[in-house]
Formats: C-alpha cells, sequence, structure tokens
C-alpha cells in the first residue's frame, strides 16, 4: 500500500506549489518532504512536479492522483482532529542562521522560554543567505549582504575586530615599536608570537591584517581551534595572540583573563545585520527573536 503521509504531503505540495510551504504547513523538514514526494514518485513510476519559476507546478498524472485522493485525505485529516488523544497544538517551527558562538551569546539562555520551535542552522554567511533566499532560513544575523530584492536587513549591532592578548604575554616589544612608528618591528614582534586561528579562512584575522598592514598574513596560526570561544579559552590559560569581535570575548574581558592588545591603527567595525524575508511565514514569532537579539547584541553607536 501507498504510505499515508507520502500522499499527505503530496497534496500539501500540490496545493502550495512549494516543498518549503509545504515543510512548514506538516511542521516536518524539508528534506522530509523532498523525500515523501520522492517515494511516492517511485512507488507510482512516474514524475508528479515540475519546476518552473521558484513553484512546482503538477504533470497531468499528478492532477489526476490529486483529484482521487483529495476528498479521501480531507476525510482522515478531519477524523484525526476529531479523535486526536494529544490535546496540544502544533508549533510553528523557525529556522535561525548565525555563527555558533552569536548563538552561545545570544538565544541559547531563552530556549527554554520560547512558545514555539527553533531551528538553529550553522555555517558560512554566504550559504545561509542562499538558504534565506530559498525560503529555508527565516532569518540570518549576518555581516555579508546579497543583492536580493526580496530581502531586508536591518543593521541592528556593531563590534569591532581586535587584537587579543593571553595570558601572560609579554607586550614590551610590541609597545616599543608601536610607540617609536617602527612597522617593521611591529611585524616582526607580530609574526614572532604563537598564534591562535579558527577553522576556516580566518575571516576576521585576514581583514585585520587587511586593515592594518594592506596585506594578507604571510604566516599560518600554530593552533587552529573549532571557534572564537576556543580561542579566548585558550588565550585565558598562556600567551599568544589571537583577532576576534569584541563581543564575543566580553565576559573573559571583564573577568581579565584576556586583555585587548591592539585596535589596529584605524578600528575595524563589523556590522551585524538581522537579514529577513520581506514577508515573513510567522511574524509574530519573528518579531519575538528580533526582540531577544536586539537586547542580547551590542547596540549600534549613538
Amino acid at each position: 500500500m501507498i504510505n499515508l503521509e507520502w500522499l499527505r504531503t503530496f497534496k500539501t505540495i500540490y496545493e502550495t506549489g512549494s516543498m518549503t510551504h509545504a515543510a512548514r504547513l506538516l511542521f516536518i523538514s524539508q528534506p522530509g518532504v523532498s523525500l515523501h514526494l520522492k517515494s511516492l514518485e517511485e512507488h507510482v513510476g512516474y514524475k508528479l512536479f515540475q519546476r518552473m519559476h521558484r513553484r512546482l507546478k503538477p504533470t497531468e498524472r499528478a492532477k489526476l492522483l490529486y483529484n482521487a485522493v483529495s476528498d479521501a485525505l480531507g476525510s482522515l485529516e478531519e477524523v484525526e482532529k476529531n479523535f486526536q488523544s494529544c490535546a496540544q497544538k502544533d508549533l510553528p517551527s523557525l529556522t535561525i542562521g548565525m555563527c555558533y558562538e552569536t548563538f552561545q551569546e545570544t538565544l541559547e539562555k531563552h530556549l527554554p522560554h520560547l512558545p514555539f520551535n527553533l531551528i538553529l542552522e550553522f555555517g558560512e554567511y554566504q550559504g545561509l543567505l542562499q538558504k534565506l533566499s530559498q525560503g529555508v532560513v527565516d532569518l540570518v544575523v549576518t555581516h555579508h549582504r546579497l543583492e536580493n530584492k526580496d530581502i531586508l536587513y536591518e543593521p541592528v549591532s556593531m563590534e569591532i575586530i581586535v587584537l587579543l592578548a593571553g595570558k601572560g604575554t609579554d607586550e614590551s616589544g610590541f609597545k616599543k615599536a608601536l610607540s617609536e612608528n617602527d612597522n617593521a618591528g611591529l611585524l616582526s614582534w607580530l609574526k614572532a608570537q604563537k598564534w591562535y586561528g579558527i577553522t576556516g579562512d580566518n575571516e576576521h584575522l585576514r581583514r585585520f591584517w587587511q586593515q592594518n598592514f594592506n596585506g594578507l598574513p604571510d604566516f599560518r596560526p600554530n593552533f587552529i581551534v573549532p571557534n572564537i570561544h576556543s580561542i579566548v579559552r585558550s588565550l585565558a590559560a598562556g600567551p599568544g595572540l589571537g583577532v576576534a569581535p569584541d563581543f564575543l570575548c566580553q565576559r573573559a574581558l571583564a573577568e581579565k583573563k584576556v586583555k585587548i592588545l591592539w585596535k589596529g591603527f584605524k578600528p575595524l567595525n563589523n556590522y551585524l545585520y538581522l537579514a529577513k524575508p520581506k514577508k515573513p511565514f510567522y511574524p509574530t514569532q519573528m518579531g519575538e527573536i528580533e526582540k531577544i537579539l536586539k537586547k542580547e547584541l551590542p547596540s549600534l553607536p549613538a
């Protein structure tokens, strides 16, 4: 027999014209919707939809199948509503994209009190913004922007990319070179230190170096760790250097576990945006998430 969940998914895709919309209405993931449809197509032996201008257009065979099953599925859904043993209502699910460290500093402690479901997506900003434009993600906290007329970018915060020094770092050579405007000596001292970097492209280090020395760093960090918080914890334990946004190390700075050694010749400001669709699926829940983020993130300068 055909799995009834496959048919219910098919019916929802048919009525909405979108796997993304179907996933939201059925409270399942988009890959789950795709799997149901693929399984049904393999079972019946023919394609049911064609992709046309960001919508799924039903084939003639899909129209026949929809006419055959829609009334029966509607009746079954009505039975389910009337005899549902669980009184809890389905909750909306939002998918939010941001870096892992920002999540820890802002949303993590609020999760137990949210009256809806929340799915976190971590990854590179370009990929997260692409998912936002495809409707897979509802909101992205980002300092990157992609040109897309359907996405709004609201500036909400600013952080400064700084050079951190770890516990016990001998700063005398750095201070001497800086006070004497000895650029060659400054570079020599910096390259002689132990450096911490993160997996990936070390964007903060790259941008900091470009801003202050008009070029890319010509050395590789001694220690590659998973994220910014790992850099901060490592520096709290011993000498070394690392580049990070000041917001993500505010607790360690306040407790004097690490220190800001240098903000550069010219501070490197990082503006953070809330990237979101012009017409969100769940505006009330989106508003609640935005309120939390605006409270937890550093305020924009006046």
